[in-house]
């Protein structure tokens, strides 16, 4: 009784910020002496989530999350942890993600977060992590054994060797994984081969992109606005085009005459229709996202176009994938990019988004294609 006595009149009645004064009388007491035990941090006993108000409908709006504050008891289990979020992420996949979440369900995503307190003896008191938690600031979980730990749950920040931390969850995290692995294992280029990108400016792409012409492709870049196509061609891609105001078949007809081997293709729809109706014979697809109808009603078919005879009469490879399938070469493909970009073969640019409090704004400036690069959120 006394110790809840104290956790409960501290956090619930006090409600204590971190950096405030906090005065405690009785204080040698049972009460008084565990209330100044849990005061010495105070940030810890309350947390915040953001989570789901409403079902969205087409394109979020903020007013689709509220942000939930509760309490968090700082008393861990053995093999438990305490992190508090330094850096998040929002990402398309998320859209889709959300249209299969109940209401009051906290928003899917990864982030690199500190250990503040720790039962665990793998991640010491300071360690930090990449863990899959979600939009919130403080988290209590369970690493479990080695085996049990991966881009799935939580690992230790891969060795950067002195690149920021953010990147562990853009280029050296799961979209530059995404990028390596979807481009080298699923489309397999060779050295010549004519590579198209869709949203090529965006936190895949990008990395997609010059990838390839580090393997030798000649790389065609999509994206939305003329800044970011100036961007695309900065980074070294062959070419490069603003879907919205070019016309996409003749685009294909005069600037890739000499037919497409590998799309990578993150949009789906019109886009890639016209794609697939000049890819050579034996061409290969990575299907890795389709923004183009995330905001859909979902319970409805996808009305698209799609021609069928050339990927039949071509011997074409369309092929779907998540990244988490790669879990077991996880750090390879990490350590790969991460010497790229040590190298200076790997450009990397960052959007950043200031506090919390940003992240459903951040999120729907993804879904915009308002982000140039990776889209990411300071805690």
């Amino acid at each position: 009784m006394p110790g809840n006595t104290a956790y409960f009149g501290l956090a619930k009645i006090c409600q204590p910020k971190s950096g405030e004064t906090l005065v405690v009388s009785a204080a040698t007491g049972a009460e008084g002496n565990a209330v100044d035990k849990w005061s010495v941090d105070v940030s810890i006993p309350l947390w915040r989530k953001w989570t789901l108000k409403q079902k969205i409908q087409g394109m979020p709006k903020v007013e689709d999350f509220v942000i939930v504050t509760e309490t968090l008891n700082p008393t861990l289990s053995d093999g438990e942890i305490l992190t508090k979020a330094e850096w998040l992420t929002v990402d398309p996949y998320m859209r889709n993600a959300a249209n299969h979440l109940p209401i009051g369900s906290i928003m899917p995503g990864g982030q690199v977060a500190r250990v503040i307190k720790s039962r665990h003896p793998q991640f010491p008191e300071g360690t930090k992590v990449v863990g899959n938690f979600g939009w919130r600031d403080v988290t209590i979980f369970k690493p479990g054994t080695p085996a049990e730990q991966g881009p799935a749950t939580v690992y230790k920040m891969p060795n950067l060797r002195g690149l920021p931390d953010s990147y562990a969850l853009g280029v050296c995290g799961m979209p530059g994984n995404t990028a390596y692995f979807g481009l080298t294992k699923l489309c397999q280029p060779k050295e010549g081969d004519t590579l198209v990108v869709s949203a090529a400016a965006g936190a895949v792409g990008s990395v997609v992109g010059q990838v390839g012409k580090i393997l030798g492709c000649n790389v065609i870049g999509f994206a939305g606005t003329d800044d970011k196509v100036a961007w695309l061609k900065k980074l070294g891609f062959d070419q490069a085009y603003n879907y919205k105001s070019v016309d996409l078949a003749e685009t294909f007809q005069k600037n890739a005459k000499q037919g497409i081997d590998c799309y990578f293709d993150n949009v789906g729809g019109e886009f890639t229709y016209h794609t697939i109706r000049n890819m050579n014979n034996g061409g290969r697809i990575a299907l890795c996202g389709a923004i183009t109808i995330y905001n859909e009603d979902f319970s409805k078919p996808y009305l698209v176009p799609f021609d069928y005879a050339t990927l039949i009469y071509k011997n074409i490879k369309m092929e779907g994938f998540m990244v988490l399938r790669f879990a077991k070469e996880w750090y390879d493909g990490i350590s790969q990019l991460r010497d790229w970009i040590i190298e200076g073969k790997l450009q990397v640019q960052e959007t950043v988004s200031e506090g919390f409090e940003s992240m459903p704004q951040a999120f729907i400036d993804v879904l915009s294609g308002k982000n140039t690069g990776k889209q990411i959120i300071k805690a």
